[in-house]
Order: C-alpha cells, then structure tokens, then sequence
C-alpha cells in the first residue's frame, strides 16, 4: 500500500522531466576568445602591439558579442573586424565589422546567419585589427572556444 503513496509523485516527476526535455531548447551561451598579436598576421608584423577578444555566442539568438582589448599598437586603429573562414595562418576577407569607436576596449555584437554560426563553431574565425601602418592588420588572433 505504501508504494502507491509514492505512484503519484514519481508519476508527476516522470511528466515533468519529458516536459523539460522535450520542449525547446534552452538558449546556449558558448563562448570563445582570441589572443591577438603580431606573428599571427600572414605575413608576420613586427609590433607590440597585443591583444586579447572574449566573445560569446547565444545559440538560440545567433548573436554573437565581443569585447576586444588590445594595447602598443603602432597607431590608431583604423580598422578592426573577424575575418574568415580561415584557418591559422590563412587570409580570408572580413565577414563580421566591429563598427563605432575602434579604442580598446571595442565591444558589439552582430546576429549570425547559419553558415558563419558553423564557421565559428569549427573554429574557421579570426579578429584582425588595423592600422594606417599596418593596412592589412597589426595584430590577428584566432577565435577558439575558450575552455
């Protein structure tokens, strides 16, 4: 008699945990950094400029934001974008522009279509900020999930 006390409540923990799994699911925050500097640029810039960018990703919103901090650069930025898809080491155009005011730190955030969603997950993404010495970039970095 004592087991059918319990039969109701395991019956309404049972619904409620199918209910949990079975309706959308909740929006993932997967974030991603970058350590940006000089020999990551192709070819390699010597500069002291450095850098670093944390971003994270709403999977459910496709929004991706970013902050990117970088310091010693050889000038102003004139320029800062992601660029991709590339591998380290490859060059690839910009796809995603950090517009407004490019002094560190820059911060925005950008809705990603389906196909930069999957070029970021594979790790094909990298923020490239430039300079007027330093036209095609100063420092680069490549976005990886950060662990």
């Amino acid at each position: 008699m004592r087991a059918h006390s319990f039969l109701p409540a395991l019956s309404a923990l049972a619904i409620s945990t199918a209910f949990l799994f079975a309706s959308p699911a909740m929006a993932e925050m997967v974030k991603y950094k970058a350590t940006l500097d000089g020999g990551q640029q192709s070819p390699a810039v010597t500069t002291k400029g450095k850098g670093t960018a944390t971003l994270t990703f709403d999977t459910t919103k496709k929004k991706l934001s970013w902050n990117v901090k970088y310091s010693g650069l050889s000038g102003p930025a004139t320029a800062a974008h992601i660029h991709g898809p590339a591998a380290a080491g490859e060059n690839a155009p910009p796809v995603i522009p950090f517009k407004g005011k490019l002094k560190s730190p820059i911060k925005g955030s950008a809705t990603l279509t389906d196909a930069q969603a999957a070029d970021l997950e594979a790790g094909k993404y990298y923020v490239n900020v430039h300079t007027a010495a330093n036209k095609d970039g100063e420092i680069r970095g490549q976005i990886e999930k950060a662990m």
